[in-house]
């Protein structure tokens, strides 16, 4: 291996391209009793399984998630405090009898804080339209809000007509446009975790129970949202972060959302059920460490004589532990061992499979001078000798010339084999 010690006298800005990837794990949809549904991992952003994810269906309360999203965006740019006091408007009275409701009055007062616990554990309608008209005014330019904030997030399959989850015929999601906005808004305001693994809320002598069953059933579960409407069925958002074996990668967390189950009980079980499976039958590993060097350039006619890319990040990727060819049957994990049984035999997680990388360079070598975007080298990580993810480097390069008498000492080291260096040869590390 060769490290040069100069420093590099150009600007290198890469950018990875990862390649689309195919479901983690093939799970039979018969065998899931939703209409929709994806399980997600945030740390590598790959889908692990999923079915009609895309189709576009009422979202019910899993709406308010977006009321959520914008209330904290307000809360971090600094025009709204937790701790502001909002006296409720006769908007309130707009929301139903037969509505999930905190029962907030025209001239009581509450703070943004309260509102949020509202809103998220009693999903409370009256709390909805309240946060709406406080950040924007009225709930025409809300939702307009919304909606601008949806396609920012790469929500496609999503267009809402009101904050609450009213049926109505345009408003509506689909469940990998609510993973996105899940895994959005954790990632940008984990503190919404503080109010989705509450177990109970109380305003006004009025105590409501979380409707996520599965929080007081596990520890490591603290969101994300419920929702229900005859239209929609039974929904549910859920969260949970956990432990791994590995110590470069001390937790682990994923996400799941199942849209359109018989009942409460019912969106619970599907959801654990994928939940747990996926955790057991899948893995996060890094296959590329960072600051690992995968090749070496050599620069002619540059005032550098060589590059060596180095990988910045950890390049993590979720990898199937299921060795079977055959689409898994959800009701054949077990969930109190963990396990897949088929045919009354246990079916064990693979133990970890060594990576390795395949490096395919598109260039041999850089020639000074040079200005322009260039794809440097393709990336296939293969695991078990099998493809798993492909990654196209490339990157805008900037590269002075050498002087004059730099270029001619080179130009008598290629013409004098004596003085070669190997510096004049591309090198993949492996």
């Amino acid at each position: 291996m060769i490290f040069s010690t100069r420093p590099l006298l150009a600007f290198f800005l890469f950018i990875f391209v990862t390649s689309s990837n195919a479901a983690i794990l093939n799970i039979a949809p018969e065998s899931v009793e939703a209409e929709s549904w994806m399980i997600f991992d945030p740390q590598t952003e790959q889908v692990i399984a999923e079915h009609n994810a895309d189709i576009q269906r009422a979202p019910a309360s899993l709406t308010k998630m977006m009321v959520a999203y914008l209330t904290l965006e307000a809360i971090h740019a600094g025009q709204l405090k937790t701790t502001d006091p909002i006296t409720a408007s006769s908007i309130v009275n707009y929301v139903k009898f037969d509505e999930s409701k905190m029962g907030l009055k025209v001239g009581e007062r509450i703070t943004i804080d309260q509102l949020l616990s509202g809103l998220i554990v009693m999903s409370a309608n009256d709390a909805a339209v309240t946060l709406a008209e406080k950040i924007s005014g009225n709930l025409p330019q809300f939702i307009e809000k919304m909606n601008t904030t949806a396609q920012q997030l790469g929500m496609s399959n999503t267009h809402f007509t009101n904050p609450a989850g009213i049926t109505m015929p345009d408003h509506y999601s689909s469940a990998a446009d609510l993973v996105k906005l899940a895994d959005h808004l954790i990632k940008k305001y984990p503190e919404y975790l503080n109010y989705s693994k509450q177990q109970s809320y109380t305003w006004d002598d009025l105590t409501h129970k979380a409707t996520n069953l599965l929080l007081k059933k596990d520890n490591t579960i603290d969101g994300l949202k419920t929702g229900y409407t005859a239209a929609a069925g039974f929904n549910l958002a859920l969260t949970a972060k956990r432990l791994t074996a590995d110590s470069t990668l001390p937790e682990r967390r994923l996400i799941v959302v199942v849209l359109g189950t018989k009942s409460k009980f019912k969106r619970a079980q599907v959801a654990n059920q994928l939940m747990n499976l996926a955790f057991a039958y899948t893995q996060d590993i890094v296959a590329i460490k960072a600051n690992q060097p995968l090749f070496q350039l050599p620069i002619i006619n540059g005032q550098q004589k060589s590059f060596t890319f180095t990988y910045k990040n950890n390049k993590i990727l979720t990898t199937s532990l299921y060795a079977q060819d055959t689409p898994i049957q959800l009701q054949n994990f077990d969930m109190t061992t963990g396990v897949i049984v088929e045919n009354k035999q246990p079916v064990l997680p693979l133990n970890p499979q060594q990576i390795k990388l395949n490096i395919t360079l598109d260039q041999k070598q850089l020639i000074a001078p040079i200005n322009r975007e260039m794809v440097l080298a393709n990336v296939t990580i293969l695991q078990n000798n099998q493809p798993i993810d492909k990654l196209k480097i490339s990157a805008p390069v900037v590269l002075e010339r050498a002087s004059l008498f730099e270029r001619f000492m080179h130009w008598i080291r290629h013409i004098l084999p004596f003085m070669s260096n190997k510096t004049t040869e591309a090198i993949i590390y492996q």
